[in-house]
């Protein structure tokens, strides 16, 4: 989670990760920011991300982030 929240506050360093809870909602990512964040996950966690997992909820917080990795992982 450390790498997660080091990754995203290297996007945006004014924004406090730990406790922001709607990132998309909020505009604090932007599309631009997603496909960033993408390619950062994928080369730090080596796990692939699919079309289909890239939705609003998943990118809401860095904690869903989280769960998202680690539910990719796991398959």
């Amino acid at each position: 989670m450390q790498q997660l929240l080091e990754i995203l506050k290297k996007m945006h360093p004014e924004v406090d990760f730990g406790t922001a809870d709607d990132l998309i909602g909020d505009g604090i990512l932007d599309s631009l920011d997603i496909v960033t964040l993408i390619t950062e996950i994928n080369g730090s966690f080596d796990v692939s991300i699919p079309a289909e997992e890239i939705v609003p909820e998943n990118f809401a917080s860095a904690e869903a982030i989280w769960a998202l990795i680690e539910r990719l992982d796991e398959e």
